[in-house]
Parts: C-alpha cells; structure tokens; sequence
C-alpha cells in the first residue's frame, strides 16, 4: 500500500493562523495521532518572517516602519534569515516524519530543492542550486526561498515560490541575508523566454506540479482532504472561512 501525501490546499490565509495549524498538525504527527505526512500549501497577506539566523543587516528599515507600510512582521523558530511572503507566491510547509524517509536535515533540504527544481520544469522554467545557499535558483537569479524547523524529525516551515508577485517587495529587506541577491517569479522568467504567464492559471498550474513532485521526491502518493481530515474538530485553529 503507498504511503500517502496528505495536501491541503488553504488558499489566501493569514501567516499566524496558518503557523498555528502547521504546529498543531506536528504535535498530532508526533503523537502519532496523525498517520501521513502533510503538506499544506497557501498563499498570504504581505508578512516579513525573521528566521533565527536573521541579522541587523537584513533589516534596512526598522520593523515598526515595515509595519507602518502595512506588512505583518513575525518572528518564527526556523532556520535561515528574513523573508517575505505575499499575494502572488506559493507557499508550502511539508509536515512530514523523516523517521520514516531519512532522519538527515541536509538531505531534506535537498530534496525540497529537487522538488521544486522538478515543479519548475513542469512549468517551463529551469531550475537549479547555488551551492552554499540553500534554495532554487533560475539563470542566477533566486526563485524559491527555503527555510525548516525540525523537531524529533518532524518538520515545519518550508518554502516559498514566486508565482506571479511583486518583486519590489523584496527591496525592503536583505532577501535570506544575500546582498545583491536578485529576486525573480515563474511569471518573469517565462516573460523572457518570450512565454505569456496568465496569472488566473498559473497557481493552479504551479499547485499541480509542486504536489506531483513532492510526491515523486519523497515517494508519496498526494491526496488532497479537506482542512477536518488533520485536525479534529473544535481546535479553533482554522480561519472562519473554513
């Protein structure tokens, strides 16, 4: 019987409740609670996460004028430096037990790099690494973000792709603390292929591929449930819309 990959899609939703479900989801999965592994895929409202490696240097303006220009500012537990997140990007955090894959947190990071390499030549854009600097990368510039939380092999956090959002964004931080980083989406990089990018299709596009292969990566069958499939009911972590 395959080993399933359970994928919640939760559209746009805020990064704070999303961060409490992904926890929760954790806490179930370590308990042993939660048979599969998960992965939750979202889009949010514009939030600069602060990594625990992020320096002062990453932060050229102070966050309460960050917050004054209307981002939610948030520090989490995972690994790596700041970012940001908004309208436009894909967003996913594997929940998964890498006691039962391969309990190697370089490992996992790799093979979230091949996934997303693979979902990219599904769209028709070449991925690659830039060895030293986890996360994907297009023709030197950056395209996905990578950031993890591991405890007792259970992970959290994930990554972030750009889809269809405004890069600009990106100037208002040191992206994962690269100066000189140069950001860049699926839908600007098929623009220089000379491919149009409709942004009503490529998200649903961009969902299909990641999901497919997550699952060719980890060797999981994908099976997208419903937001009561992971948690039991009455967990007031979901967004009312739910």
């Amino acid at each position: 019987m395959p080993r399933i990959l359970a994928v919640l899609d939760l559209g746009r939703h805020p990064y704070r409740a999303t961060h409490l479900l992904q926890r929760r989801i954790a806490e179930r999965r370590l308990a042993g609670a939660l048979e599969h592994d998960v992965l939750l895929l979202v889009e949010h409202e514009p939030t600069v996460t602060l990594g625990r490696g992020t320096k002062p240097t990453s932060l050229p303006l102070p966050v309460a004028e960050l917050e004054r220009r209307g981002l939610t500012v948030e520090e989490v537990e995972r690994g790596g430096d700041v970012t940001w997140h908004g309208p436009g990007q894909l967003v996913g955090y594997p929940i998964l037990d890498l006691a039962r894959h391969r309990p190697d947190l370089h490992w996992y990071l790799r093979q979230v790099e091949e996934a997303l390499i693979r979902a990219l030549a599904r769209l028709g854009v070449a991925g690659e690494r830039n060895p030293g600097c986890t996360g994907v990368w297009t023709a030197g510039r950056k395209i996905a973000s990578i950031g993890i939380h591991v405890r007792q092999w259970v992970t959290t956090h994930g990554f972030a792709l750009n889809l269809v959002n405004d890069l600009a964004a990106f100037d208002l931080i040191v992206p994962c603390g690269l100066s000189g980083v140069q950001m860049t989406s699926v839908a600007r990089e098929l623009e220089r292929a000379g491919a149009g990018a409709d942004p009503a299709t490529l998200r649903p596009a961009a969902v299909a591929a990641v999901v497919e292969s997550f699952g060719e990566v980890f060797g999981l069958e994908p099976e997208r449930v419903p937001p009561g499939a992971l948690l039991p009911e009455g967990t007031g972590v979901l967004h009312p819309a739910f």
